[in-house]
């Protein structure tokens, strides 16, 4: 079937808004909205109000600023998620880089014997010579004109490393020993933090792209611990569950791991009040404040 659907105006956008029920009491502001927000990618955060999803006919009642509460909802929420994203890359960095280097050199990353035989191991090395060459970083510069290797230390590689390739490099080093050494300082298993650092990839990817985030439904899910460590398993949901609460619950986790006196459960909590969510669309059990993890933390 071909696509002949025409584009709309503006004002034929609103028009078919108002026409399936949505309430708008100022035309002006909404024209203004739709000039500056995409009406296809508004479409998202409407769903959630539409009584018939094949007539897109709005339930009684439901207006533009309801519309718009969920928008700027989930457009505060990926930047609060990539906050804490930020914080745990640069943790696993610095743990990653600083085991790999007391353990086998400043560049072990050169001996393709610690990588795993089936990775692409020169491929991903050629990726990551680019990302050295593309950067303009002062400290990268320096080392690439004065030492003869072709990638800089690993401590310092780390940091031109995208967390999707960082997450990479973690998972295909070839001892477990030095996954593991790495996932004790977050009290995890090595398979479970090397599909913890994948998960979280595609998640900032997604922020990263401004994409829908708050009832998204995930298709590649994080490995969940089964007995330790026990706060974080007494919180996580061990149910069909592929909406983003249980990655919330990973990183308010790592979070009280890389710093104690954080406040990111507190602002994300906030959030979620000041905009007053249905938190079940975001797969957070009915009794997710009592649980361990989502308590006030005394230090």
């Amino acid at each position: 079937m071909r696509f002949d659907k025409p584009p709309l105006t503006h004002d034929a956008q609103l028009d078919l808004m108002i026409q399936r029920g949505l309430t708008v009491p100022d035309r002006q502001r909404a024209l203004h909205y739709l000039r500056h927000l995409n009406y296809y990618r508004l479409g998202a955060y409407w769903l959630p109000f539409e009584a018939d999803h094949q007539t897109h006919r709005f339930k009684p009642g439901t207006t533009l600023d309801d519309v718009l509460n969920l928008y700027i909802f989930d457009r505060e929420f990926r930047l609060l998620v990539m906050d804490a994203i930020e914080r745990i890359e640069v943790s696993i960095r610095t743990d990653w880089a600083y085991h790999m280097a007391h353990t086998h050199g400043p560049h072990c990353h050169l001996d393709r014997s610690l990588f795993k035989p089936a990775w692409r191991y020169d491929e991903r090395c050629h990726s990551l010579e680019k990302e050295v060459q593309r950067s303009q970083e002062t400290f990268i510069r320096h080392l690439r004109e004065k030492y003869d290797e072709p990638l800089p230390p690993i401590w310092a590689l780390v940091e031109v490393m995208t967390f999707g390739q960082l997450s990479q490099w973690y998972a295909n080093t070839r001892r477990r020993r030095d996954r593991n050494a790495v996932a004790r300082e977050y009290d995890f298993d090595e398979s479970v933090l090397c599909s913890v650092l994948h998960h979280l990839s595609t998640v900032r990817n997604l922020c990263a792209h401004h994409a829908r985030l708050w009832n998204r439904e995930f298709t590649l899910l994080p490995k969940l611990p089964k007995k330790r460590p026990q706060a974080l398993v007494d919180s996580l949901y061990d149910g069909d569950n592929r909406n983003i609460y249980n990655t919330l619950t990973l990183m308010v986790y790592l979070m009280d791991a890389i710093n104690p006196h954080h406040h990111w459960r507190e602002r994300l909590i906030q959030l979620i009040d000041q905009h007053a969510v249905d938190t079940s669309a975001m797969g957070f059990p009915d009794d997710w404040r009592t649980l361990r993890l989502w308590q006030p933390r005394s230090i």
